[in-house]
């Protein structure tokens, strides 16, 4: 079985690093002309399928806007989770879920195991219940060859209050996720399976993050602020395994379809233009 990290990575090296945010929050279904409601959802799901499906390595749907709209909108996250994997493209479902026991294992049998309607590729988790509460997410993913990417240094201006905040041995909150998540990619090749969510308007930390062997998401580029110049000074030398993620910024040029095909692209283009002149 082919481990996440390794199927990401061939995405990404054939595709791009971009992954595009599928958020389908309510001003953007008015600005497509569509109704705030399942029907509406279903039409912006299927019209961003149609324009992306081709040309990214993978998207990032947000849950919570599926949520919102009941049981049909769940089942329209199950179809678009289904037409995405049919088109090749990888699926990173946003949910941050984090608990304990036997309902955070609930939770990564929801998502990362095959047999679950609402089987993805990869989710978010949050770690601040403590990073070892993930084990039953990290156990499924690795039985399953999915992936989780855990919250470590976020764009939200209150993130760091927690995030930044230092523990008894003197490492940040974010230090210590970032080096538990290291730990179990150690070994990996070519990427390792497990990654982190690092903002991309952070700036400049101080965090180590040259070790930690997995992907790493960057959202908050587009409408939330950032910049692909960001990525720099973010992630310094280590970005062969960071992915740019856009939402609105290119959700915003539908619903015409090759508006859409060239937002993609244009988003592709700056972030690769970007992050090889920091690798070289």
């Amino acid at each position: 079985m082919e481990t996440f990290g390794a199927r990401l990575r061939r995405a990404m090296d054939e595709r791009g690093p971009l992954c595009v945010g599928v958020d389908p929050h309510p001003s953007l279904l008015a600005a497509w002309g569509l109704r705030d409601d399942p029907d509406g959802l279903a039409t912006f799901c299927g019209r961003v399928v149609a324009a992306v499906e081709d040309r990214v390595a993978i998207v990032k749907p947000q849950s919570a806007f599926f949520e919102r709209h009941g049981s049909r909108g769940i089942a329209t996250l199950e179809s678009t989770i289904r037409q995405f994997k049919n088109a090749g493209v990888l699926v990173l479902l946003d949910v941050k879920r984090g608990d304990i026991g036997s309902t955070v294992r609930a939770y990564a049998d929801a998502y990362l195991d095959p047999s679950s309607p609402l089987y993805v590729d990869a989710i978010t988790a949050s770690p601040y219940l403590g990073v070892g509460s993930l084990a039953p997410m990290f156990e499924t993913a690795a039985k399953h060859g999915g992936g989780v990417f855990v919250l470590a240094l976020t764009s939200n201006p209150e993130g760091p209050y927690v995030q930044h905040a230092v523990a008894a041995d003197g490492r940040t909150v974010a230090q210590s996720v970032i080096d538990e998540i290291s730990q179990l990619n150690r070994g990996a090749e070519p990427l390792g399976s497990f990654g982190l969510v690092v903002g991309a308007t952070v700036g400049v930390t101080g965090h180590d993050l040259s070790g930690v062997g997995g992907p790493m998401l960057a959202p908050g580029l587009g409408a939330q602020g950032g910049r692909p110049d960001d990525l720099r000074r973010v992630f310094s030398g280590n970005v062969s395994a960071v992915l740019p993620s856009y939402s609105r910024e290119v959700l915003k040029h539908g619903p015409d379809t090759a508006a859409l095909r060239a937002a993609v692209e244009r988003a592709q283009t700056e972030c690769r233009v970007v992050l090889d002149s920091v690798a070289g």
